[in-house]
């Protein structure tokens, strides 16, 4: 039973964040907001003071401390999110907590290569390095050929991008864009309208937004031709 009183997660899993700085309040907010059952620690009294009333459950506690965390209750919960960054051990120590506490999944930032080698062997399942990835998403948007971007740790990306003038007013399987290019079309946004899923039968027209989908270096380069 979990820090909620009940054996299993509501609709929307249960999800701990620990450390509320401005990556973990964002990632706290925006759980919330989506429905899920947010529980958040930071050490700092001020911290949960500044967070009390827009979160429901706010803890100030010792987050690398196993037993603090099962008193809690985080072991029980579907996902924890460790959103500490600068201070690495405490980063490392509270992952190392978190695994002994029994949590099933354990979601953590790090600064660098190296913070996500060591919180990868710590116990935490998935590495997120949040400044890394922002860079590199508005690199792709200064450039202007991509109005959004999404890229992978597998080196996947899918990005938003304008339709290519060779595939004005003709349809995608006679376009070939993807012999062409080893990207797929994933979906196509006309104006005024909905995001469709595209189709070898669905026409390009000038104006229209393409969701792609490929390696990253595909496009890539798909995107330099728009």
């Amino acid at each position: 039973m979990n820090l909620f009183g009940k054996e299993e997660g509501p609709p929307g899993e249960a999800v701990a964040v620990i450390g509320l700085g401005r990556f973990g309040s964002a990632v706290a907010h925006s759980l919330t907001r989506l429905g899920h059952e947010v529980l958040a620690l930071d050490e700092r009294q001020d911290i949960v003071q500044r967070y009390s009333e827009s979160l429901t459950h706010v803890v100030q506690a010792d987050s690398t401390d196993s037993t603090v965390l099962g008193q809690l209750g985080v072991g029980d919960f579907d996902h924890v999110v460790v959103a500490i960054g600068t201070d690495i051990e405490a980063s490392v120590l509270t992952v190392l907590a978190c695994e002994e506490a029994g949590v099933r999944e354990i979601w953590a930032k790090a600064i660098n290569a190296k913070h996500g080698q060591i919180l990868h062997r710590t116990g935490a399942h998935h590495v997120v390095y949040p400044e890394a990835a922002m860079g590199e998403r508005v690199a792709h948007l200064v450039s202007g050929k991509m109005m959004d971007f999404i890229e992978f740790d597998d080196g996947f990306a899918i990005v938003k991008t304008r339709a290519p003038a060779e595939a004005i007013a003709k349809p995608l399987g006679e376009s070939r864009l993807r012999s062409k290019y080893g990207v797929t079309v994933v979906g196509v946004k006309k104006t005024g309208e909905d995001f469709t899923y595209a189709t070898p039968d669905t026409v390009i027209l000038e104006g229209d937004t393409l969701i792609v989908s490929g390696s990253t270096k595909k496009v890539e380069a798909f995107a330099a031709t728009t």
